[in-house]
Parts: C-alpha cells; sequence; structure tokens
C-alpha cells in the first residue's frame, strides 16, 4: 500500500486554491485524496474501495469533476516549475489498457496484435523528475507525438535534449534546435549519417527517464489503463508524478 503519509497539508492547500467554491475546504478532502491514491495504487474498481474512504460513488462523482477541470494537471504543472531543465529526457513507454477502458472512440486507446494499448510520451528533467507528459493511443510512432510534447516544454535555459534511436528524425531535430537546445539523438545504424556530434556520457543518464517511468508504474492504476476517459486516465498519471515530486 501507497504510504499515505507522504500526502502534506501543501498538496491539499494548493488543490483548495484551484477548487471555486469553498466545499474543498471540508475536512473529508484529505480522506478524498487518499482514497484516489489508494485506487490507482492498488488498480482496484471504484465500488471497492474500503468503507473507511466514504462512498464509492460520491469519491468517483468528485473525482470525475476534477478530471474534467484538470485540477490534478494543473497542481503537477505547479510543482514541475522547479524542474532543472539543464538536460531533459524524454521517452515513452506502452501501457496495457484493460477491457473495461475500451468502448468508447477518441479517448488515446488502439488496438493492435497485443491487444489494447495506449501510450505515455514522458518528459523528465536533470534529476529525472517529471516535467511534462502527453497520453496517446498505443499504436502511434514516438517520433510522431515526440513533436507536441517538445512544443509543451519551455527549452529556454535547457542545453541539451536526449532521445534514443526511436526518435531519430531531422524534422525533430531541427525544431529542437530552434530553441538553442542541442538535440542529443543518435542516429539510426541503417542511416548515412555518422553519430560524431553525440554527447554519449549523457546519453548513458538518459536512463534517467526509464526510471520514472517504473516509479510511475508502481501504481497498479497507471501501469494498466483502467480509466474510459482520457482525462480520467491523465489526471491519475498527474497524481502519480505529483507523489514524486512531494518528497522534494
Amino acid at each position: 500500500m501507497v504510504s499515505l503519509l507522504k500526502i502534506n497539508y501543501f498538496l491539499i492547500f494548493t488543490m483548495c486554491l484551484y477548487s471555486c467554491t469553498s466545499i474543498y475546504l471540508k475536512y473529508n478532502l484529505r480522506s478524498f485524496i487518499e482514497a484516489i491514491l489508494y485506487r490507482i495504487r492498488t488498480g482496484c474498481p471504484w465500488r471497492d474501495l474500503p468503507e473507511s474512504f466514504g462512498k464509492s460513488n460520491t469519491i468517483f462523482k468528485r473525482f470525475a469533476r476534477w478530471s474534467k477541470d484538470n485540477k490534478l494537471l494543473k497542481i503537477f504543472k505547479l510543482l514541475s516549475k522547479h524542474a532543472d531543465l539543464e538536460w531533459v529526457f524524454i521517452d515513452a513507454s506502452h501501457i496495457r489498457a484493460h477491457q473495461h477502458a475500451t468502448g468508447l472512440k477518441d479517448q488515446a486507446i488502439s488496438r493492435s496484435i497485443g491487444g489494447n494499448s495506449t501510450k505515455i510520451h514522458l518528459a523528465v528533467d536533470s534529476n529525472g523528475n517529471p516535467i511534462q507528459f502527453l497520453i496517446h493511443d498505443g499504436t502511434t510512432h514516438d517520433v510522431k507525438v515526440a513533436p507536441a510534447l517538445v512544443d509543451k516544454i519551455d527549452l529556454t535555459d535547457t542545453d541539451i535534449l536526449s532521445a534514443d534511436k526511436g526518435y531519430d528524425s531531422k524534422a525533430l531535430r531541427e525544431q529542437i534546435e530552434r530553441t538553442s537546445t542541442k538535440a542529443n539523438i543518435p542516429n539510426k545504424s541503417n542511416t548515412l549519417s555518422n553519430n560524431h556530434y553525440m554527447d554519449w556520457h549523457l546519453y548513458k543518464i538518459r536512463h534517467l527517464v526509464e526510471n520514472t517511468f517504473a516509479r510511475i508504474k508502481q501504481f497498479r492504476g497507471i501501469a494498466t489503463r483502467y480509466d474510459k476517459l482520457k482525462q480520467n486516465y491523465e489526471n491519475s498519471v498527474a497524481l502519480a508524478c505529483i507523489f514524486i515530486w512531494l518528497p522534494l
């Protein structure tokens, strides 16, 4: 079970700031946040939440309202402003979509030979802390989603953006270099270009983004997608990222 002691009053106070009314100042706000954490940590259905958290239907409806307003995403962006952006690392990871998550169109779920899946496209800073992510379907190639991910990152103070061979694209390199940032992306072996420009020492540190994925996937509700709506899953991922930032 996730250590609920890491949830401090700063998180709750920040959520209250983003609420539209004073209803979120009630004493049960902490129990509500702990209920969401319990759910994404265990991957259980909403109806199986312990009674100590309150009525499961009430918790789900409030979570749906928060997701519609992107409250958790806003808090994540607030925390990520403190990131060390000297180096940025990007990557993507497949997420298996449970059969209960399927059935609706345009919710970032696609079907392949392996089944229904979605992808988390993630960017982390020099310390491996998440700074931005996108939820996309599981069959679109990483390099096609990368431009949208890069656009969402403020590369003003970034020296190098590093990624693996899957992001080998001239257009992507040019997009990164237009921000005065070096693209530390190796060429594929079947290309005629060499890799003389590569900083291989920094490239080895790219495991930071893999480590962040490993931490996020400790939440079973993230490692397997159970949410039908993209906005609900996005806010669940945002809460997992917030949980990584809180100890800092």
